[in-house]
């Protein structure tokens, strides 16, 4: 008896599930029925939806995120990765280009000379004096301004008489090559008469061995005559400022 039942049982499960089975072959737009194709089963649905959903939005965060780790673009905005313009280096301070800064003249790179001008008042005295100042450093420098004077003798450059000083002329930089120059002119209230002269203005003639003879940010320079002494009056003295042009 109880063999009976357990086969009743088992005669109608296979009558449910093959009910199931029409049920799945007659579903409409599965391509079966006539044409005996296999009927679709759900997983078989199920991924081609997936595909279908994939080829509407390929890019998946996983695949955006590689993109954008392989340079594609940035990782906080998506938007696209740009180059940097390139740029050229800034040229050298130190280059020789032009405008480069050139340095005043140390008093150690120069030597001064002074030999009378050829352009000066009739009288008995010099009169007028031109001072050079030649660079005998191995490197460029500037001179610029008005110079001081001082009437010194030989050996006691430090123990002279400053020179009231007029400035005439604009001061301007002028470069000095190694090996060039560079002048300025002195005017005298120029000694008149013959022998030891006089002064118009009453004051009593002076003759200086050597000058000293300042530039600014130069130094201080003594200068000698090889053909007379500084005679002067009022000591009182008319200077250019430095040129490069050699005063006559």
């Amino acid at each position: 008896m109880q063999h009976r039942t357990t086969v009743r049982v088992t005669a109608s499960a296979a009558a449910a599930v093959a009910a199931a089975l029409s049920l799945t072959a007659c579903r409409p737009g599965d391509g079966g029925g006539a044409s005996g194709a296999p009927a679709k089963t759900p997983t078989t649905a199920t991924a081609r939806a997936t595909a279908r959903a994939t080829a509407s939005h390929p890019a998946t965060p996983a695949a955006e995120t590689s993109r954008r780790a392989t340079g594609g673009g940035s990782a906080h905005t998506g938007a696209p990765a740009t180059s940097a313009p390139a740029t050229s280096a800034p040229a050298s301070a130190g280059s020789g280009a032009p405008g480069g800064t050139v340095p005043a003249c140390a008093a150690t790179a120069l030597e001064a000379s002074a030999y009378q001008a050829a352009d000066r008042p009739s009288g008995t005295g010099v009169g007028a004096a031109v001072i050079q100042f030649a660079n005998t450093s191995g490197k460029a420098c500037t001179l610029k301004g008005h110079p001081t004077v001082a009437g010194a003798g030989n050996g006691s450059p430090q123990h002279n008489r400053p020179l009231t000083v007029t400035p005439t002329g604009t001061a301007a930089s002028v470069r000095v090559a190694p090996g060039g120059r560079a002048w300025v002119k002195l005017t005298f209230v120029q000694v008149q008469g013959e022998g030891d002269g006089y002064c118009v203005s009453g004051a009593k003639p002076v003759a200086y061995p050597t000058l000293v003879v300042g530039l600014p940010g130069a130094g201080a320079h003594q200068v000698a005559l090889s053909d007379g002494l500084f005679a002067e009056c009022d000591n009182k003295v008319t200077a250019t400022a430095v040129t490069a042009v050699r005063p006559s």
